[in-house]
């Protein structure tokens, strides 16, 4: 659904709607030059909106380890017997 979303805001922009009211007539052009110019603009917009996040998380993360720091727990797990039969 997101495709034809996509696809379908891609090829608005590249084309051209032409009305003749006189003959009740529509006609619609497409430019393919600018639909691969549309796509190649995305494809950009979407590669660094995809590095600003990835350099937003590795930032968070950096944050996180100075705030928190290294954590060590340990577990002393022991089972009394005598204690689960009554």
């Amino acid at each position: 659904m997101r495709q034809i979303f996509a696809f379908s805001l891609l090829m608005a922009g590249a084309c051209n709607v032409d009305t003749d009211a006189a003959n009740e007539q529509v006609t619609l052009e497409y430019n393919r030059q600018e639909i691969k110019k549309t796509a190649r603009d995305a494809a950009h917009t979407a590669k660094d909106v995809a590095s600003s996040v990835g350099n937003v998380a590795a930032s968070t993360g950096r944050a996180i380890k100075k705030e928190v720091g290294d954590v060590d727990v340990d577990i002393d797990v022991s089972r009394n017997k005598s204690a689960d039969r009554k």
